[in-house]
Parts: structure tokens; C-alpha cells; sequence
């Protein structure tokens, strides 16, 4: 797999990664360990050398679970891997809301006890890429930034992130201490942050995709009738998998597919090749618990679009009808 860097941090990784989130949380009952390490290691033999996981991607009954068996499966490989790992939130179990809301804490003190639980459960003495997993209102970026810089100096982290930031605060942040990457979520059916990207190109910061698929919606493999588990499933609530979405969202899988068969790809490498071909710095970490769906992501890394193909998507892609697409957890106030 091709190469690209985390910004000015210098760190090269696999121009694609693997959001390991699902293996234990939000898409079903947790995949069996054995399994979940079966598959990362897949990964690797694949090419990925970029994996991204958090402390809070498990269950109420095992909330840390994501973070131990990356640290297992990688433990042997670690000098030839990126991990990145997130602090800052916690879910709002109380609420009766489904999936539960979000309470940020970016504390000093609550940053330290998150960097020392993730090194322990991740087998590490480093974390690669350390990401603030939510803006916490009540604390500065400049207080946040200051103790990643000094966690850097440490040694304990090499670089640090921010995922769904906006603008002010991430040019606060990295004038206090250079910001490697920002993880936000981005597909054809999300496009609002294209908006950061000038931004991004003048301070030489990456962008992370997350959920580039839609939640797996643009692989064109859902169609009405799809039913996901209440408990486990996240998807068993967002909007793009109604069947009135299905509906809705028809001319846009068509224009995926179409292009898809000219290309000589599927409908989800012609989505990951979208982001990657518009610009050197966009890498995408779509997640799977499917080997055959791992082999096929990866694929989307040798299908070439011209500067031509992405401006006639874009164009397409701001006028085409599109259902509601899920766009996050609310973070709330505790």
C-alpha cells in the first residue's frame, strides 16, 4: 500500500488505515477476540501500518476491550506500526437516549489518567498519535495543547490530534503545540468539513476520514428491509439506513456504481478513492469485521481518478438528492 504522513509530524503511514472501533463496539455484540485479532493481523499482511482505536470503543461491561486487543494483536509488531488512540469523553449511560450521549472531560488530570490507561492496556510505551476525542467546552485548547506538549516531551506520545474540530480551536491548539492530524468525519454523503481544508493545507496538518462509507451505507450493500440489533448496532438508528433512505439515496448509489464499473472497482473503493485522489494528506480508516470487505478497501488504494473524475463527482455530489446520513453522538453537558 502506498504511503502518506501525519502533517508535520513527519510519521508515515499506509495511505489507508483500520478504525477498529467496530471489532467491539457500536456495530453488533463484539466480534470474538481471537477473531478480532485474526483480522488486524490480516491487516497488517495487507499493508495497513495504521490503526486507530480509543479507550471508551467497548461495552458498559467492558468499555477498554478495543484497546487491549490492538495492543495484543500489534504487540509484536509495534516498531512497525502506527497506533492512534483517543482521550476526552465518556458516555452519558444514564440517558435513556440510544446511541447514549457524550460528556467531554479534556482535564489536565483526566488527560493524565487517559494516557497512563491507554499505554497500559495497549502494551506500549508510546502512543504514535493521541487524539483529544471530542472539543471539551469548558476547557481552552491552548490548557489541552500545553499538556500534549508536555506528554510529548515525556516521551509517552509522538504526536497529537483532534477529531471533529472546527477552525478557531484547532488553529488555537496548534499554535501552542504543532497538531499532527484532525479526525472528522467525511464521506460523499458528509461534506461539511471540506470547508477546513484550506486550513489544514496552510498549517500542514492531515485529515483522518472517519466513517468515509457512511457507516458501510455507500458500499451499496444495504438495501430496504435491513435490520441491525438494537442493543449493539448503532446503525439500528441512523438515518440513511430507513428504508425511505434506501428510496432516496438511490441516484447517489447509482452514481457510485456506475463510475465503480468504469474504473473497474466496487461501489466502497470508488468512495475511498474519491477522498484519497482529491487530495495527498486525506487518509481514510473505513473499519470491517470482514476479511473479503478488509481485501477490498485496501484495493481502493491502486484505483486512479483524474483531477476531472473528482470534479464531476463533487459537482454531482452538491446536487444529488440524499436522505439524512447519521452525523454523531450529542455531546452534553454532565
Amino acid at each position: 500500500m502506498k504511503k502518506r504522513f501525519l502533517g508535520k509530524s513527519g510519521i508515515e503511514v499506509s495511505a489507508m488505515g483500520l478504525g477498529c472501533m467496530g471489532l467491539s463496539h457500536a456495530y453488533g455484540a463484539p466480534l470474538e477476540k481471537k477473531e478480532s485479532i485474526s483480522l488486524i493481523r490480516k491487516a497488517l499482511d495487507l499493508g495497513y501500518t495504521f490503526f486507530d482505536t480509543a479507550e471508551v470503543y467497548g461495552t458498559e461491561d467492558d468499555p477498554h476491550a478495543n484497546e487491549v486487543l490492538v495492543g495484543e494483536a500489534l504487540r509484536d509488531c509495534r516498531d512497525k506500526v502506527v497506533i492512534a488512540t483517543k482521550f476526552g469523553i465518556r458516555f452519558d449511560t444514564d440517558s435513556n437516549v440510544q446511541p447514549h450521549p457524550l460528556i467531554a472531560d479534556a482535564s489536565p488530570d483526566k488527560i493524565r489518567n487517559s494516557v497512563e490507561g491507554s499505554l497500559k492496556r495497549l502494551n506500549t510505551d508510546y502512543i504514535d498519535l493521541y487524539y483529544q476525542h471530542r472539543v471539551d467546552p469548558s476547557i481552552p485548547p491552548e490548557e489541552v495543547a500545553g499538556v500534549m506538549s508536555r506528554l510529548i516531551e515525556e516521551g509517552k506520545i509522538r504526536s497529537w490530534g483532534i477529531s471533529e474540530v472546527g477552525e478557531d480551536y484547532l488553529r488555537r491548539a496548534d499554535a501552542v503545540c504543532p497538531v499532527a492530524a484532525v479526525e472528522n468525519r467525511y464521506s460523499m454523503m458528509a461534506r461539511h468539513y471540506e470547508t477546513l481544508f484550506p486550513v489544514l493545507e496552510e498549517l500542514n496538518i492531515a485529515f483522518v476520514a472517519f466513517s468515509p462509507l457512511a457507516n458501510g451505507f455507500l458500499t451499496g450493500k444495504y438495501g430496504k428491509g435491513t435490520v441491525f440489533d438494537k442493543k449493539y448496532d448503532y446503525r439500528s438508528t441512523m438515518p440513511q439506513f430507513t428504508d425511505e433512505a434506501v428510496d432516496k439515496n438511490r441516484e447517489l448509489l447509482d452514481l457510485i456504481e456506475n463510475m465503480a464499473k468504469e474504473k473497474n472497482a466496487t461501489s466502497a473503493q470508488l468512495s475511498l478513492a474519491w477522498m484519497m485522489c482529491k487530495k495527498p494528506w486525506i487518509i481514510p480508516i473505513p473499519g470491517t469485521r470482514n476479511v473479503d470487505r478488509l481485501e477490498e478497501n485496501a484495493g481502493a488504494d491502486n484505483i486512479e481518478l483524474t483531477t476531472d473524475d473528482v470534479a464531476m463527482l463533487d459537482k454531482a455530489l452538491d446536487s444529488i438528492p440524499m436522505s439524512n446520513v447519521f452525523g454523531g453522538s450529542a455531546v452534553v453537558k454532565k
